[in-house]
């Protein structure tokens, strides 16, 4: 990994669709506005975004912290954009401020953590995980 400075920004925008909506993510009886786990994912993608150009070929980020406030609703139609912004780096792990914005006003902010990782040993870790998990469905009880 590149040196990743503090400041770094990043941006994601979504336009918020049915499939986005608290209503069919969640529950049924809330009314058509922006899921939370759908502003946070587009928190993640602006903090990946604000970070892409500092890894090297086999690495990405993943999340493994988030600890935001959903502050206002967003209707279907409306644009949401997320920014994050990077405020420390420890060795392998970033963190940033993130935030969440539609035409109107702040939607959403907080913190997020994301840890920076080689894609092949992520994979090879999770195949091992997959080979255990099925040698324990398979074993007699």
């Amino acid at each position: 990994m590149k040196v990743v400075p503090i400041g770094a920004t990043g941006r994601f925008a979504l336009v918020v669709k049915p499939e986005h909506l608290a209503n069919r993510v969640k529950d049924s009886i809330l009314p058509p506005v922006l899921a939370t786990p759908v502003m946070i994912m587009a928190m993640e993608n602006a903090a990946l975004n604000a970070v892409r150009d500092y890894l090297e070929p086999g690495e990405s980020v993943v999340g493994t912290m988030v600890n935001v406030q959903h502050l206002a609703a967003t209707a279907v139609g409306q644009t949401v954009t997320a920014i994050a912004e990077v405020t420390a780096v420890e060795g392998r792990r970033i963190m940033f401020a993130v935030s969440a914005v539609d035409e109107i006003e702040g939607v959403g902010r907080g913190t997020h953590e994301r840890m920076v990782v080689e894609v092949a040993r992520l994979r090879k870790r999770l195949d091992e995980k997959i080979a255990r998990s099925a040698a324990v469905r398979a074993a007699p009880r």
